[in-house]
């Protein structure tokens, strides 16, 4: 006999009741299958306002790449250590955050190799992601990051959170997001936080997965096995 929905929500709530079915009502909002994957990033982390923004993301089943600042992650290592645990990708985002293409190649150097060693040495990995800050580039500054086996990744989308962009907007932003593209978010943007439960319950409407952001091709991904402890290593 087929069970009718309301006799199977009496079911399921005496199940639950006789403690033989576990319903976890904090469930997130996920795609049953995903028809495509799209790059979640936050940048400028880690900080105290880390641990927030990584229960946000693992309460809504999302995962996100943290391009992280070299001077952060030596301040906060166990910041680092959380993200991955947490199963977040870790990229370089320079030590200092300065404007790249105008520095010589030394500073480009020491401010791409600092970081590779501060995000190693919290125990983020060896990124292979690399943001230039304000996503201002030059060939030097591309040189420089491919002698360190990094690929480097601007955005597809600007949420626009650093320049006070309210939750909505943010939401907006993130819903123009087609499949193997890249948002840009920050690890200290209030509204970004509070965005992420819509967020996900967007992506999970158009059967959108966050995934992993590909070092060969710089598009976002489905994760891989080799890359589940978070960072590349």
């Amino acid at each position: 006999m087929k069970a009718t929905p309301r006799l199977s929500l009496l079911v399921v709530a005496a199940l639950a009741a006789a403690g033989t079915l576990t319903v976890d009502t904090a469930a997130p909002a996920q795609a049953a299958t995903c028809n495509g994957y799209v790059g979640l990033t936050f940048d400028d982390g880690p900080s105290g306002n880390t641990p927030a923004l990584l229960n946000a993301l693992t309460q809504n089943g999302l995962r996100a790449t943290m391009f992280n600042q070299g001077q952060y992650a030596a301040a906060y290592p166990a910041q680092v250590k959380a993200q991955v645990s947490a199963g977040m990708w870790v990229g370089n985002h320079s030590y200092t955050h300065p404007h790249l293409a105008q520095q010589s190649q030394a500073t480009i150097d020491s401010e791409i190799s600092r970081t590779q060693q501060a995000i190693a040495a919290a125990g983020g990995g060896t990124p292979k992601l690399f943001r230039p800050p304000y996503g201002e580039t030059s060939s030097t500054v591309k040189a420089v990051a491919t002698k360190y086996g990094l690929t480097e990744i601007i955005w597809n989308v600007d949420s626009q959170d650093w320049n006070g962009a309210s939750t909505d907007a943010i939401v907006a932003a993130a819903g123009r997001l087609t499949s193997g593209q890249v948002i840009l978010m920050h690890d200290w943007a209030a509204n970004s936080r509070t965005a992420i439960p819509r967020i996900a319950q967007g992506l999970a409407s158009r059967s959108l997965c966050a995934g992993m952001i590909s070092p060969q091709t710089g598009r976002a991904v489905a994760p891989t096995a080799a890359a589940a402890a978070g960072a590349a290593r």
